[in-house]
């Protein structure tokens, strides 16, 4: 069971797809990309795939049950100068995760509206 919400504008519908009817294969792929990016510093599959999975459903919860918004619970979360910090550095350059989850978002809204056309 999920939380439902309502929209007032049917025009959403297709925004609302690409978040939350597609959102779900982006958290799996973050799995993946996390447990591949793992093993590739030397960590086993199994360990691997055991923290990413953890991590992600663990950080669900805390976003779930926190009033704080993302962007204040992943600042909480890094040090400055820190491991977090640089690899966050990475994520968040130009082109880097927003800006794709932005391109993501758009090209399955797009998509959407061509399906229902």
């Amino acid at each position: 069971m999920g939380k439902v919400a309502w929209i007032e504008d049917e025009a959403m519908m297709d925004a609302v797809t690409a978040v939350s009817g597609s959102g779900p294969a982006y958290v799996f792929l973050l799995i993946e990309a996390m447990t591949d990016a793992a093993v590739a510093a030397g960590l086993p599959k199994d360990l691997a795939l055991t923290l990413a999975h953890n991590t992600v459903a663990g950080a669900g919860e805390l976003a779930l049950g926190s009033e704080d918004t993302a962007a204040t619970l992943r600042r909480n979360v890094t040090s400055p100068g820190g491991t977090t910090e640089v690899a966050l550095k990475v994520l968040m350059a130009d082109g880097g995760l927003p800006d794709l989850m932005k391109k993501a978002v758009s090209a399955a809204t797009a998509r959407s509206k061509e399906l229902a056309g």
